[in-house]
């Protein structure tokens, strides 16, 4: 697995890169592929990044691990390729914009038109083993990702960070409230989703903040 992502973040990661632990993380998960099915393929293990530039960065959504069936992880966390069935916890979201600004999601659980105006779709773990969802925890996957966080706090201002789910909403701690907007509920999944993800108003709380910092809204659409 060479390290293929866009150059923003491979300058703004740089320490990262010869860092121990991301060796001994691209050896596990080079030597994985061999062995058995991984999602996502390996072409889009960095997807989430190539769609969004680390200086074109206006959100943070952050999921856990990847899809771990056939045909649904395509490197962004929520997000399933066109074609593919809206995953559950995709349905809730969608609910949940509907609700809050009163927008009809596109009918396709394929969200890069989200990535594309500044959406970063970070899932903690960027790779998993067909059928065995948290196969890949506590490779390394999670120090990298963790800095990620820490990166966009440090050297960014005005991010919304979206933590849904206690396992994101601890991820986030680094954050500096003072520059960025953290906005955290239940996740949006069916078991959890009706404590307090739906009616969180996310969306329009992030565009909003958004707006008065100067940068164009997202279309939730």
């Amino acid at each position: 697995m060479n390290v293929r992502i866009h150059s923003s973040w491979q300058a703004a990661l740089a320490d990262q890169w010869s860092a121990p632990y991301f060796a001994q993380l691209v050896d596990f998960v080079k030597s994985e592929y061999r062995r058995t099915t991984v999602y996502p393929p390996a072409s889009k293990i960095f997807a989430a990044f190539d769609c969004c530039p680390f200086e074109q960065v206006k959100v943070v959504i952050l999921g856990q691990d990847p899809y771990h069936e056939p045909g649904q992880a395509e490197g962004l966390s929520f997000s399933v390729p066109d074609g593919v069935r809206v995953p559950p916890s995709l349905i809730n979201i969608y609910k949940e914009i509907r609700s809050d600004i009163g927008v009809e999601p596109l009918p396709t659980g394929d969200l890069h038109r989200w990535a594309e105006q500044g959406v970063l779709l970070l899932n903690s773990t960027l790779t998993v083993e067909a059928h065995r969802a948290a196969s890949h925890q506590r490779h390394g996957w999670e120090t990298f990702t963790d800095a990620v966080i820490r990166t966009l706090s440090e050297q960014r201002s005005g991010i919304v960070f979206l933590l849904w789910g206690s396992y994101a909403i601890r991820k986030g701690e680094c954050i500096d409230r003072s520059r960025h907007l953290v906005l955290t509920a239940p996740h949006p999944s069916p078991l959890s989703a009706h404590r307090g993800f739906l009616g969180c108003r996310h969306f329009s709380q992030a565009n909003e903040y958004l707006t008065a910092h100067g940068e164009q809204p997202i279309d939730w659409k």
